[in-house]
């Protein structure tokens, strides 16, 4: 009977022994081990990479994240190393199942974006900023239609915005400021997205671009505006509204031309607007004192006429905010004639 039941114990135990080589298998796709080896190698084992030991499971690895179910790699982030040098390996596109890549504060990673990105098909964050990057942006990136997010920020990107992200129908998000952009906006950006969709984001301060804001951006709930230090020109009150999810705005330091008089502002989510070195002409309605959040408000060097609003928020704002402008007048400025 003892005999028995150390068998059967025995047995037990080589169940659950081949069971966890099994489990720790699964755990690790040879396929994207072998590439993201090969990513490693590709940055010269820089010591980001310290922990990826081929003796070693892939998903236990340093900035790796895979399914639990599958063991296929998800998730891939490279950042803060200034031993990572060269481009982007063609490597990081042998892993199929990738859906967030993030390549940040790499100073020393140079070239352009490779192609070879456009064939992870499930990628829905690509994080590429704080780098040496140039070159354009590629308008391969347009068929990643599972992107949602897009941050290729803080690069030596050049040339324009690709036509092709119109297409991006799940595109919520881009980043695109700090870098060298030129050229105008597309008109058909952020269209696919359905009105049940969250708000969208559009950051593109710090670069050459120009040209009108399109009016079919008016149809988009922005929740976050940034087009600052640009040469934009025309009629930047297409993304305020009464009923509109903006929270913040920053369109200063361009050309644009517009009457503030007629912009209703949200009353709830505004917490920030910066219209600040525009040719904005008009006054400031008296609306803005119904928006009780708001914490940020510059309307310097423009050309606004009559008397500051006052009530609400609007104590909070120094003459910083209004100077330079035609005949703004009322605290904190002087008063009125």
């Amino acid at each position: 009977m003892a005999t028995s039941t150390i068998t059967i114990l025995f047995l037990l135990f080589q169940l659950c022994t081949t069971s966890l080589i099994l489990v720790s298998s699964a755990r690790c796709n040879k396929d994207d081990k072998k590439a993201l080896l090969a990513v490693k190698s590709s940055f010269h084992n820089a010591y980001h990479f310290n922990s990826w030991d081929p003796s070693t499971p892939c998903c236990d690895w340093y900035g790796v994240e895979c399914d639990p179910a599958t063991g296929r790699v998800t998730a891939l982030a490279v950042f803060q190393d200034t031993n990572v040098t060269g481009p982007i390996p063609s490597s990081v596109a042998s892993l199929p199942y990738l859906r967030e890549l993030f390549f940040h504060h790499l100073p020393n990673l140079v070239g352009p974006i490779p192609s070879s990105i456009s064939n992870l098909t499930h990628l829905q964050y690509l994080t590429i900023s704080w780098t040496g990057l140039s070159g354009s942006i590629p308008s391969f990136l347009g068929s990643l239609t599972s992107l949602t997010q897009l941050d290729l920020s803080f690069n030596s990107l050049s040339g324009s915005i690709p036509p092709s992200f119109s297409q991006l129908r799940n595109l919520i998000s881009i980043d695109i400021s700090r870098n060298h952009l030129t050229g105008s906006l597309p008109t058909t950006l952020f269209q696919l997205l359905s009105p049940s969709s969250q708000p969208a984001y559009l950051r593109l301060s710090h670069n050459n671009l120009s040209g009108e804001i399109p009016k079919s951006y008016a149809d988009v709930g922005f929740a976050q505006v940034d087009l600052s230090r640009n040469r934009f020109t025309g009629d930047g009150s297409v993304f305020f509204g009464r009923s509109k999810p903006v929270q913040q705005i920053d369109l200063s330091r361009n050309l644009l031309e517009f009457d503030l008089s007629k912009v209703e502002f949200p009353n709830k989510e505004l917490v920030q607007v910066d219209l600040s070195h525009n040719l904005i002409r008009g006054r400031i309605p008296e609306g803005i004192i119904h928006v009780w959040n708001l914490q940020f408000f510059n309307m310097s060097y423009n050309r606004l006429c009559g008397e500051i609003p006052s009530g609400g928020q609007m104590g909070r704002f120094d003459e910083y905010c209004y100077q330079h402008n035609k005949c703004l007048c009322g605290t904190p400025l002087p008063p009125c004639k």
